[in-house]
């Protein structure tokens, strides 16, 4: 075993590189105006593949995207030449993306960014699926059959987006002045 490696797992290696690269790239991300939601490292080769989950309210878009890769790429460069330990060392592929509708409800932020969308959460020994109505420091506001429940953020499990194909008060092919289902 290499003496870099001797004495330490591979488990321990990529947490320890993830927990490095956060704190390495959390302040270039946030500087830039988005939230940095998750890093992972993964051996692809003799390279690893670094993956950046990158949100922000309103989303983001490949413009913020591509920013945010040329803002990383230069900080792990810049990290990889200074003197002293780096965040990440040895030859990398990086790839920038948004966390996607699956993204787990863990931080307010996230639920923050759920307004609208119809979720399904634990909420002590019942999961209930409503819409997300609003946000506030102390909690979300879900519309639960009809009914407006306010739930505190202590009380929320891990929430999940619904895929809905029709979101109330949208039009749907064949609904009454809608062209496309005309006969």
């Amino acid at each position: 075993m290499p003496p870099a490696t001797a004495g330490r797992s591979a488990a321990g290696d990529a947490a320890s590189a993830r927990q490095r690269l956060l704190e390495l790239l959390g302040p270039v991300v946030v500087a830039a105006g988005y939230d940095l939601e998750d890093v992972t490292v993964t051996a692809a080769g003799r390279r690893s593949l670094i993956r950046l989950s990158v949100d922000a309210d309103g989303g983001i878009d490949l413009d913020a995207v591509a920013e945010v890769s040329r803002l990383v790429s230069d900080a792990l460069d810049a990290d990889a030449d200074a003197d002293g330990g780096s965040a990440f060392a040895g030859p990398y592929v990086l790839e920038v993306g948004s966390p996607g509708v699956d993204r787990p409800l863990t931080d307010p932020r996230h639920w923050r960014r759920a307004v609208g969308r119809l979720v399904q959460v634990p909420v002590g020994e019942k999961t209930i699926t409503g819409r997300v109505t609003a946000t506030s420091d102390v909690g979300v506001t879900l519309h639960v059959d009809g009914l407006a429940r306010e739930l505190r953020w202590s009380e929320l499990g891990t929430g999940k987006v619904q895929v809905e194909f029709t979101r109330p008060g949208e039009a749907t092919p064949g609904d009454a002045g809608d062209p496309a289902g005309e006969g």
